[in-house]
Order: C-alpha cells, then sequence, then structure tokens
C-alpha cells in the first residue's frame, strides 16, 4: 500500500481487526491516495437518508474535489479511517484538527471536528462505535484532546454512538443542529463500556462458530476413511439439527451425495447460506477454500488442515496469512490444526471434531489447545460423568490447535453468561495476552468456577505453532497471579477432571471445616492427614467400623451435615465381605437419602475398588420411579451417587418433592442433578476439595471488594514532574540514591540515609552526622544484602568501634573501592522483609513481597499481587508466604507492626500505578519492627512505559 503522506509515513500501526456487535469481523485501516475507487463505490451503495444526515443536505454523489480530500491526509491534522470487509468499505471516520475559531489548524490546537460514513447495509453491527474508539486512539496519538461533532436531531442513531460511548461530554443545540463535545480521556465508564462490547462481540462471535445453522465440511473424500470423511460422520451421527453438505473439489459428475449427505464440488456450489465451514484439505489448497467462503457469506471456520506454525518459519508466515485472509471476509477461525468443536445442546448436536463419539450432555465447559489433551479430556469425563446415561457431563468443548485467531480469552468471553455451562475446564499450553486473560479470568469466576491446568510449564518456550508474548516472570508467579484472579489453578488433567466433577455437581463449602466418617479407621486416618496437608480443618474421623449397615453410614452422615461446625463431609468406604455386609446399593442409597435432605454442604466419597463397589454407586437406585435409560433422573454413572429427586426425577409417589440443590456459588441452576462425586484415593478428593474450598473463600471475599486507599500526602504531580525531567537524560536509568529517596518521598516513603565511607575518617564523619550507633555495610554487588558472609557490622556505638571494624572488613573482603562501605544510622530491631515491582511485557505490573534473605532467595517464598493493590489485597499480600508467622509472634516472639507494612505496599503499589515509567522498584532490607519500619536500601529503575493494549480501542491480536 502507497504512502500519500506529506508530513507522516504510512501509519500501518494503526490497522486493525476488530470484531463487531454480530461477531463478524471487519478490518481497520487508515483511508489513502489508493482508495479513491473504494470510496466511490462505497459512497454509491448509500443511501440517500444517510448522506443528507452526513452533509446536511442533499449531497447524490462525490465531486472530484471531494475524493482527493477524503483520500489525501497528512494522518497528523487530517486523518480518515476506513472499515472494510472483502477490501470493500463499509464505513468511514475522519478528523480535522480545528483552532478556537472552527478553523483548520494545526498543533497546539487540541480539538478536531469528526464525522462518520456507514452503509445502510452495515448499519446497526457496532461499526461506527469500534471506528469511535481506533478515531479517538489516534487523536491521543496526535495530541488532539477533544472532538466536536455536529448532528442533526433526526440522526438518533449516530447521537446515540456518541453518547454511549461513556466520554465526558456537554451537548448543546443551535441553528437546528445538535453540537455535542468530549473530551477524549479514557474514563471509566467509557472502559466499562468498551469491555461490555467486546464481551458481547466476541461472545457472539464464539457462539457463531458453536452453533450454527448450517455446515459445509471442505476436504470428503470420495472413499471412506480420511480426516474429512471422518468429520463429516461424526456430524452426522451426531444428530446435528441444521443442514450439512459435503465438499470434494474432485468430486466426480452426477455424484450428488457422500454418505447420504449433499455433496457438492466448491462452496459456491450450494444453494442457500452456509454459516459454518469445516476445513481438511491439505494447507496449499486452503487459500482457495477460504475465498470460496468468504464469496459465499460463511461466517467462520474450523481448520483441521496441518502444516502451519507447528512445522516452522514458513508455516508460521502461512498461518499468519490465512487469518489476514479470512478477516478480511468478516470470518473468525479456530484452529488451524485443531481437533474440532463439540456443541451438546439438543437444539445443536454438533461433533464437529475427530471424536468418534458425542459426549455425554452436561453443564462443563471445556477447551484444550492440546488435541491429545483433548481426547484424554473427554475420555475421563466419560469414565466418571456417567456410566448409564451421563448426568455429568459437556455443554461445549473447543479444541483451538495453533490458535491462530480464535483463543481461551474468546471461549471465556462465550462461557461467560452462556445460560448451559455452570463450570470451565481449561488445558492451556500458552497465555497469548496474560494481562486480558486475567481480567476475563477474574471477572468469569465471579459468576462461575474456572479450572486451569497449564502444560509446557518448565519447556522456557511455547510449544510449536504458538505465537505469544515474552513473559520475564515464572511459572509460579503467573499461577499466583492467577490465583489472585480467582482461577483454580491444578497441576494435572486428572486434578481438572477432579474438581470439575466436584464444582459441577455440589455446593460450595461455607469455610475448611470437614467431617470425615467412614467404615475404615485407616482410611478415614488417611484423610484425615491429606486435610491437614492441604490446609483444610478436619473434625477427628468417626470410624463407623467394619460391621456398619446402611442405616449407620445414613444417620452418620445425617448428624454431620446437621452440625453447625462442619462445612463439608468426606466418606470414606471399603466393599465389606461376608452375610451381614452392608449391600453396595443399600449404601449408595442411603448416602443419597442423607445428602438430599441437607443440600447446602457438598459430600464427597472416597471409595476402595473392590468388586462392585464403583459400580454401585455409579448405578444406585433411587427411590424415586425411574426414567428410562436415556432421559433424565437415571442413576449417575461411574464414580457417582445419584441424589433423589434429581435431574428430573419425580419423588416418590405421595411424598413430599426432594429439596432443591444449590448450585455452584449458591444460586439454584438449571439441569442441577445434585450427584455425589466418589474418588479412587482420599488424596485426590481432598485435593478437590481444598481447591473448591479456597475458590468459596475467593467468591466471598470478591464480593466485598476492596480499595486503592488516597493518601492526603502523595505528590502526584511533583512525582511526574520529577520522573519526566530524570527521563529527558536517556531512554532508561536507574536512579542515583538521592533521587531514589527524592522520588519515594513523594509518595510517603521514607528511606534511611546511608552515607558513603570511602575511609575510616569518613565512615567516623558520616556516624557523627547521622547519630550512632551506626551500622558499616558493604555495598559491592557480591556482598550486598549478604549478612551471612560477614559484611555487615551492626550496633557500633562509638568511633573506636567503627574503626575497628572497618579494619576488619577490608582485611577480609579487599579494599574500600572493592567494598564501596556506607555508614547507616542504625533502626529498630525487627523482621527484614523485602518489597519489589516490576512491569512485565505480558501481564503487567507486579507487587512481590516475601522476606529478605534465604527464605525468598533459597525457597522462593515470594508472594504476589497484580498492581493496582487493594487494602485487602495487601493484607492478604503479607499473609500468604509461608513464613508469614515470623510476623506475628511466632515461637512467643512479639509481633511486628504489619498494618505499617501494609501500607508502605500500598504506597509502592500507588506509584507504580500512578506512573508507569517506574518500571521497577526494590526496598531491601525493610525492617519491621513491633512499632513501625525502616526502608533500609531503595532503587528505582526508570523507563518509557511499555504500551498498554488494555486500555487501547478493541482490536483482534496479531500472533
Amino acid at each position: 500500500m502507497q504512502s500519500s503522506s506529506e508530513r507522516h509515513e504510512y501509519p500501518a500501526h494503526w490497522e486493525a481487526d476488530v470484531v463487531l456487535r454480530d461477531g463478524g469481523t471487519a478490518r481497520i485501516r487508515p483511508i489513502t491516495v489508493d482508495d479513491a475507487e473504494r470510496l466511490v463505490s462505497f459512497y454509491e451503495q448509500v443511501s440517500d437518508e444517510s448522506k443528507y444526515y452526513r452533509f446536511f443536505a442533499p449531497y447524490p454523489r462525490l465531486s472530484a474535489k471531494d475524493v482527493h480530500r477524503f483520500t489525501h491526509h497528512d494522518f497528523v491534522d487530517r486523518v480518515g479511517l476506513a472499515a472494510t470487509i472483502g477490501g470493500e468499505f463499509i464505513a468511514t471516520v475522519r478528523y480535522d484538527r480545528i483552532g478556537a475559531d472552527g478553523l483548520p489548524a494545526s498543533a497546539p490546537a487540541d480539538e478536531a471536528e469528526v464525522a462518520f460514513l456507514v452503509q445502510d447495509a452495515h448499519q446497526g453491527r457496532g461499526v461506527a462505535s469500534a471506528l469511535l474508539e481506533h478515531i479517538a486512539a489516534v487523536a491521543r496519538e496526535r495530541g488532539i484532546r477533544r472532538f466536536a461533532a455536529e448532528v442533526l436531531p433526526a440522526n438518533s442513531k449516530m447521537i446515540k454512538v456518541f453518547t454511549d460511548a461513556g466520554y465526558t461530554q456537554k451537548r448543546s443545540f443551535e441553528d437546528g443542529v445538535v453540537r455535542l463535545e468530549f473530551d477524549l480521556e479514557p474514563t471509566d465508564r467509557s472502559l466499562a463500556v468498551q469491555r461490555a462490547r467486546e464481551q458481547r462481540a466476541e461472545a457472539r462471535s464464539v457462539r457463531r462458530l458453536l452453533a450454527p445453522g448450517s455446515i459445509a465440511v471442505v476436504g470428503t473424500g470420495r472413499t471412506p476413511g480420511g480426516v474429512g470423511r471422518s468429520v463429516l460422520g461424526n456430524i452426522r451421527e451426531a444428530g446435528f439439527t441444521g443442514s450439512l453438505y459435503a465438499v470434494n473439489r474432485a468430486l466426480p459428475e452426477g455424484v450428488k451425495e457422500l454418505d447420504g449427505v449433499p455433496a457438492y464440488r466448491s462452496v459456491r456450489d450450494i444453494d442457500g447460506p452456509v454459516d459454518l465451514a469445516v476445513v481438511a484439505v491439505p494447507a496449499e489448497y486452503v487459500p482457495e477454500v477460504v475465498t470460496e467462503c468468504g464469496e459465499h457469506g460463511v461466517q467462520g471456520l474450523v481448520v483441521i488442515s496441518a502444516g502451519y506454525a507447528e512445522s516452522g518459519p514458513d508455516g508460521r508466515d502461512r498461518q499468519r496469512a490465512l487469518v489476514r485472509h479470512a478477516r478480511a471476509y468478516g470470518m473468525r477461525i479456530i484452529g488451524p490444526n485443531a481437533f474440532g468443536i463439540i456443541n451438546t445442546s439438543p437444539d445443536v448436536r454438533l461433533n464437529a471434531s475427530l471424536a468418534p463419539e458425542m459426549p455425554r450432555p452436561g453443564r462443563i465447559g471445556l477447551f484444550a489447545q492440546s488435541g491429545a489433551i483433548g481426547i484424554a479430556l473427554l475420555s475421563r469425563l466419560h469414565r466418571r460423568g456417567g456410566g448409564v446415561t451421563g448426568v455429568t457431563g459437556v455443554s461445549t468443548f473447543v479444541s483451538s490447535g495453533n490458535r491462530a485467531d480464535v483463543s481461551g480469552n474468546d471461549v471465556l468471553q462465550y462461557w461467560y453468561d452462556d445460560p448451559d455451562t455452570d463450570v470451565v475446564l481449561m488445558y492451556l499450553e500458552s497465555i497469548g495476552n496474560p494481562r486480558k486473560f486475567t481480567r476475563l479470568a477474574r471477572r468469569t469466576a465471579a459468576a462461575k468456577p474456572l479450572v486451569v491446568v497449564q502444560g509446557a510449564r518448565h519447556g522456557g518456550a511455547a510449544p510449536q505453532g504458538h505465537a505469544v508474548r515474552a513473559t520475564r516472570l515464572p511459572h509460579a508467579t503467573v499461577s499466583e497471579l492467577l490465583r489472585q484472579a480467582g482461577v483454580i489453578r491444578v497441576d494435572t488433567i486428572t486434578e481438572l477432571v477432579d474438581a470439575g466433577l466436584l464444582l459441577a455437581r455440589q455446593p460450595l463449602p461455607a469455610g475448611p471445616r470437614v467431617a470425615i466418617l467412614g467404615n475404615s479407621e485407616s482410611l478415614g486416618l488417611l484423610t484425615y492427614d491429606a486435610c491437614l496437608s492441604e490446609g483444610l480443618r478436619p473434625h477427628p474421623p468417626l470410624d463407623l467400623t467394619t460391621g456398619a449397615s446402611a442405616e449407620d453410614f445414613q444417620a452418620a452422615l445425617s448428624r454431620a451435615l446437621a452440625d453447625d461446625t462442619c462445612d463439608s463431609v468426606v466418606v470414606t468406604a471399603i466393599p465389606a465381605i461376608g452375610e451381614a455386609s452392608v449391600g453396595d446399593a443399600a449404601l449408595a442409597e442411603a448416602l443419597r437419602s442423607a445428602a438430599a435432605a441437607a443440600p447446602s454442604k457438598p459430600v464427597l466419597v472416597v471409595h476402595v475398588e473392590l468388586g462392585g463397589l464403583a459400580e454401585a454407586l455409579s448405578a444406585a437406585a433411587s427411590t424415586a420411579p425411574q426414567a428410562s435409560s436415556s432421559g433424565p433422573g437415571v442413576a449417575a454413572g461411574r464414580g457417582w451417587v445419584a441424589r433423589p429427586g434429581a435431574g428430573g426425577a419425580p419423588p416418590p409417589e405421595g411424598g413430599p418433592p426432594a429439596p432443591t440443590r444449590a448450585a455452584p456459588g449458591g444460586t439454584t441452576a438449571r439441569g442441577w442433578e445434585g450427584h455425589i462425586p466418589a474418588y479412587p484415593a482420599a488424596e485426590r478428593a481432598v485435593r478437590a476439595l481444598a481447591e473448591v474450598v479456597k475458590y468459596a473463600q475467593w467468591r466471598r471475599d470478591a464480593a466485598e471488594p476492596g480499595k486503592v486507599p488516597e493518601y492526603e500526602d502523595i505528590d502526584e504531580k511533583g512525582a511526574a514532574e520529577l520522573i519526566g525531567g530524570l527521563l529527558a537524560r536517556g531512554q532508561g536509568l536507574t536512579l542515583g540514591t538521592e533521587e531514589t529517596c527524592e522520588l519515594l518521598g513523594k509518595y510517603g516513603i521514607s528511606v534511611h540515609r546511608a552515607l558513603p565511607a570511602p575511609t575510616p575518617d569518613a565512615a567516623a564523619a558520616a556516624a557523627r552526622t547521622l547519630g550512632y550507633p551506626v551500622a558499616l555495610k558493604a555495598t559491592a554487588p557480591h556482598l550486598r544484602h549478604r549478612a551471612d558472609l560477614g559484611g555487615v557490622r551492626l550496633d557500633l556505638a562509638d568511633d573506636e568501634q567503627l574503626r575497628r571494624a572497618y579494619t576488619e572488613l577490608t582485611e577480609l573482603f579487599g579494599t574500600p573501592e572493592e567494598l564501596r562501605p556506607v555508614v547507616q544510622r542504625m533502626a529498630p530491631r525487627g523482621v527484614d522483609t523485602v518489597v519489589r515491582t516490576v512491569i512485565d511485557p505480558a501481564a503487567g505490573a507486579v507487587l512481590s513481597f516475601g522476606l529478605a534473605g534465604a527464605a525468598s532467595q533459597l525457597l522462593g517464598d515470594t508472594a504476589h499481587r497484580l498492581i493496582p493493590v487493594t487494602d485487602r489485597e495487601a493484607t492478604s499480600l503479607i499473609r500468604s508466604i509461608r513464613t508469614a508467622p515470623l510476623l506475628f509472634g511466632w515461637r512467643g516472639s512479639t509481633p511486628v507492626d504489619t498494618p505499617a507494612l501494609e501500607e508502605l505496599l500500598l504506597r509502592v503499589s500507588r506509584l507504580v500505578d500512578d506512573h508507569p515509567e517506574v518500571v521497577a522498584v526494590t526496598l531491601e532490607p525493610v525492617v519491621v519492627a513491633p512499632h513501625g519500619l525502616s526502608v533500609l536500601g531503595a532503587s528505582v529503575r526508570l523507563a518509557p512505559p511499555p504500551a498498554r493494549d488494555d486500555l487501547g480501542p478493541r482490536t483482534l491480536p496479531v500472533y
């Protein structure tokens, strides 16, 4: 594309793909001189009414002068953007910088007039709203702070675009025209509006893929076998409710069907719309297929074909070209190298995947980047979730392959308000946009549980085919940040399924108190020990003995559930031997009956699998009349105890209805069957329960979020001026001691002075200036913060002790030039801690806290929170390290001033949040005493802040 710039080169970074309100996509880019014909063609397709609204008069066609004006921009004072689909304009927006007199102007004028024109066929799709976000971002980049727009009163749609955007604005009416003026600085409301639109648009884009009305499978071989033919058969056998077509370019003349499905040689030959195309042709033929689909109006693609980024650099280029090609036609892609998608809804019944069988319907949403892991997850859910009818199954399944376009973020947007999904399970090998994922995860977890296992944790790089942003954070830090956002982080797919099944069929516990009962003392003790290891608070196990009857189990479970000091119950069971032993079916029925009477507490079963116990648990008969083997209400499958009255089964004739079970989070959800999960090992059951307990506590805390406090002594403006002056020296620098102290002082953070001591006499003079007692420290890199090496001398009371200590240091470690000694006034004794911040290019600003020395450096006992940190998060941060008891009076020591420590953390967080140029802060050591604290060492690094795409206009990522 050529540049028409008179003053600036073509701004390629303004190009972006966006998702529109209906889930389709469009390309936004600057308008150039090459677009004259496109502009004229676009204008000819706009109605006379829309032209009148744009120019306030009849304006049937553009003159040559108009075309020149609207295609020649300097990309500074005059800018035009176009939204395109298939390379053709569907909407335009432009701004012209004006002065106070309303005439054309240049900088420093900071106001511009803005005007839109949207093709009638595309009005109502949110095109103007997306264009407004992008033109506003461009204007801010060029120093424009305010837009003005004049709109006819009858043009209510355009007035709504401006008023709904969330910017601070003024509105006036003069000479029959509405004049709107609004500031372009993002506000909390404008960001909220933008993110709400993003959620709706991205959710709809995924919904169009998962619930199509018609599908074409492209690449169906003429003979059975092969990927395309297999997918076609899977869709057909699942009972897809829409129209299905087979496409094979080599189809012989006269062949009209394959496996009873209408067959065509090209998507273009299909009569009627095609919503989704499943592409299973060699990679070299995919571009031709994409063109055919785009021209036919296909809404989305599932690309099973391999040979893309997973195959190397050439494949990566091929993959990027594929995404650009599809998005140009407004299509989104799952894949390439994808396993496929599944939707078990009875209104859809879609299995467009390589899975040979449709999974059981249920309320678990499942996302896997890996096809192999997707198969494993589907298989485990099938085995654990229902042997007879599948009462615990999948609502939707997405395996994204290389996730070149649709990613886990998009699917989270869909599941957030999907009424058919109660629990979300995700297997991720990479996170393309951690900052956005964390934001979406926090919002999703507040509504429904989100369980994540991350593969490729220790490989140091993303899997082949996955393009991700570089992060400097270790995996443990990323995991903790996800937990902070409410994500249930587990390490294996076994734990993923264990937690998912518990969450899908049991209420959230009110706390960590666990009752344990069963017919095996040893199994009860194992469960007790596992609870303690996981941080739960178990009651002593109740041993019912091996001779316990079904009635004994029922009575014990009923008592435990009625106990106000119990939040959940783990039942341990081993099969008994002998004529008097309890029957498996009777035991299962007894547990179900007791649990149904107290539906507010979760119940888990730990069983030793001998004989038919597991089968009895899965096939336990209800006292209610049973439905057919294919209907709701049939007993749960392997590893489950179905509760009476659940899943739509009627209560016993003449009896009261069974109590409604509370869904996860305490609400009643459609399809809530209330089945008891069973586990083959105590450790697995308790680990799942522990994760759910922590998640339930997070939900309670999230219901009352903390706040970022205001401190009257913070000088934000003064800090900004100081930072600006310091950065004028260069692109990045580590501040000196005086500059560090000055900047931190602007935020109320006082650092103990440390005076250089190049000679014994200088050390003595510094001590007299500061006042005895003092400390003498070596600050050479290999000795700094290493008291264990002997490079620090404390409590020096006078000149004699100071000079003697100085001599000892130089004799042990070298010359003063090598040691770089300093003198510092002694601080009150306390616990040495360290506070750090870093701005990660992928995750954002992170605040870290730990005890100084071996605890954090050797054992990695450090806690992390995303900035800005609230008061509640600061409180939890200092309590979440394993060595936290040292701060709270461990073994009779005096507790230290943790409120002062919390305030320090909040002030540091405010500094970094207010000034993103502060890219790193280290306070070490911070000595926290019983009263107050002392910051003895500090360093600050400044640099131009990294770009934050989460504050910019909506745009699809380019991997």
